[in-house]
């Protein structure tokens, strides 16, 4: 294998800043768990980002509740966190657990005892532009006017170091209005992520309830190992699974999957319009925007700059001017 590869690649334009920090680590040698960590803070820490983190939206008690987990490629070591609140990075707390081999998954309050015994930065996660948005929700509900649910973008990602060492990583504060204590893939290995640094990685965003349903990571991984690339791993496992929902369970939500391999190359798959960034030792990072494609493929292309302004504009927008 050619050493000198690297590769990061995120869920939607709001990890962008991230996937660029990652791609120094890289490219200097970094390790591939510290770059995938440093992508997903980054978006964490950004209060204009609704579902994920400082800022993310809370569940119907007004509490952020946050779901987060990390893959070792080269281990396979994992952690994870559910419903953890009032702590800065969720991630790293995942990241944490992943050297442990017992308690690698703790929820709720388990989870953010652990986080402040262990010395990690505790905050109120609510920022006041969360609450207006929570309340307002609130009285749309009351009113009959929309219903609960809204916002489930996952950030997930997936690194390669130089040294052929892979990691996979996800954050989210989940389903505005959610019920208190629900979690959905993101936590999840083989759903929401899943990285065999022999092979490639993977990580989801959307509804978890129907991610959960085709463990996808997983199945994208499992099809790589097989010899498919990322691109046809990901349009095997996501459209025929697409299908398969609505035949079977009678609908399907929106959801995306992105993917990379050991050798640098990417793949992504979508039922909806979906942004992602990416970076590898041969391609300078980029914002690229991919859409369902003819005969379950998948079609991508770069962002325009118009998209990008309105996107800057419709994040920061004032709460009153911001529709359903």
């Amino acid at each position: 294998m050619n050493k000198t590869n690297w590769g990061a690649i995120a869920t939607w334009r709001m990890a962008h800043d991230g996937v660029k920090k990652a791609s120094k680590l890289l490219q200097a040698n970094g390790d591939a768990g510290d770059a995938v960590e440093t992508l997903i803070k980054t978006v964490e820490a950004y209060p204009y980002y609704k579902s994920v983190g400082y800022g993310g939206l809370p569940n119907e008690n007004g509490v952020v509740e946050m779901d987060a987990g990390f893959m070792d490629g080269d281990t396979l070591a994992q952690g994870a966190v559910a419903g953890i609140h009032d702590v800065f990075h969720a991630v790293s707390v995942a990241r944490a657990l992943s050297r442990e081999h017992y308690n690698s998954f703790l929820v709720g309050e388990g989870a953010t005892q652990y986080a402040q015994v262990n010395g990690f930065e505790m905050r109120n996660m609510l920022t006041d532009r969360a609450k207006q948005r929570w309340e307002k929700r609130r009285q749309e509900i009351a009113d009959a006017k929309v219903k609960p649910y809204d916002g489930h973008d996952t950030v997930g990602a997936i690194t390669l170091a130089p040294s052929g060492s892979m990691a996979a990583a996800t954050s989210t504060s989940g389903l505005f209005m959610k019920r208190p204590g629900r979690v959905g893939d993101s936590p999840l290995s083989g759903s929401g992520f899943y990285v065999d640094s022999d092979i490639g990685g993977a990580a989801a965003t959307g509804l978890g309830e129907d991610i959960m349903k085709g463990c996808l990571s997983y199945d994208i991984v499992r099809r790589m190992g097989e010899g498919r690339t990322p691109q046809q791993a990901c349009d095997e496992a996501v459209y025929p699974f697409i299908e398969k929902l609505k035949r079977r369970y009678g609908k399907a939500g929106e959801f995306s999957l992105i993917a990379l391999n050991h050798t640098g190359n990417w793949g992504v798959a979508t039922n909806v319009e979906f942004t992602f960034s990416v970076a590898t030792a041969t391609q300078e990072p980029a914002i690229l925007i991919a859409h369902p494609g003819p005969n379950q493929t998948t079609k991508i292309e770069p962002i325009t700059q118009a998209w990008l302004d309105a996107y800057e504009k419709r994040i920061k927008a004032p709460i009153d001017q911001q529709g359903h």
